[in-house]
C-alpha cells in the first residue's frame, strides 16, 4: 500500500512537471516518421496478467512484436528519432500512465512482452511474477539490455527478496544515473 502511494505522490507532479516535453516528443515522433505516436504493447504484468503499456514509438510501423533482441538487424527498423529516444530513455515516459492506472510502478521486474515465454517461465519459477512491474528496476540498474534472460531473472528474484522502500529509492538514484550517463542501451 505505501509502494502505492509512492508511486502515485511521485507520477502525479512528475507528469504535470513533463507535460510540455511529452507533447514536444510526440510532435516530433508524429513529424519524423509516418504511424501512431504511441506503441501500446501487450506486457506481463502482476501474477502473468496482460495489460497493454504505451511507449513513444521509436521503431517502424511495420516492425514485428518481439524482443529488440530478436530481431535481425534493429538498427533497420528504427525511425529518425528513434535511437535519440531509445537511448535517452524517452521513450518510457508515456509509461507514466501504467503507473498512474496501477499496472506498474516506479521501481520492479521490467515487464516481459507476451511472447517471451521463457523469462515469464524463469520469472514465474523465482516467484517474480507476483511483482508489480517497474518503470526500472534492480536487473535495469545492473545491465539492462545487455543482460542474458537467466541473469535477468536473478536479479529480479534478488530484488523481490530484498525489496523495501530504501532499495526502491536506491534503485530510482541508479537509474538516473545510468540514464545520464546512457549506460546498458544497445539499440
Amino acid at each position: 500500500m505505501m509502494k502505492r502511494l509512492f508511486d502515485l505522490a511521485l507520477a502525479v507532479p512528475v507528469t504535470a512537471a513533463l507535460l510540455l516535453p511529452l507533447a514536444l516528443i510526440a510532435l516530433a515522433v508524429r513529424l519524423t516518421s509516418p504511424g501512431k505516436v504511441l506503441y501500446w504493447s501487450e506486457r506481463v504484468g502482476r501474477n502473468n496478467r496482460l495489460f497493454r503499456m504505451p511507449k513513444f514509438r521509436s521503431m517502424r510501423a511495420d516492425t514485428p512484436a518481439v524482443a529488440t533482441h530478436m530481431l535481425p538487424d534493429p538498427e533497420a527498423y528504427l525511425t529518425p528519432i528513434g535511437s535519440f529516444l531509445r537511448k535517452t530513455s524517452l521513450d518510457e515516459l508515456p509509461q507514466l500512465w501504467s503507473i498512474l492506472k496501477g499496472d506498474m510502478s516506479f521501481v520492479g521486474p521490467r515487464p516481459a512482452l507476451f511472447n517471451q515465454e521463457d523469462l515469464i517461465g524463469l520469472r514465474t519459477c523465482c516467484g517474480v511474477h507476483e511483482l508489480v512491474p517497474g518503470l526500472t528496476g534492480w536487473a535495469q540498474v545492473n545491465g539492462r539490455d545487455e543482460l542474458p534472460l537467466p541473469e535477468k531473472a536473478r536479479l529480479d528474484a534478488e530484488y523481490l527478496h530484498r525489496r523495501s522502500f530504501a532499495f526502491d529509492l536506491w534503485i530510482l538514484w541508479l537509474t538516473f544515473v545510468k540514464v545520464l550517463r546512457r549506460e546498458g542501451v544497445s539499440h
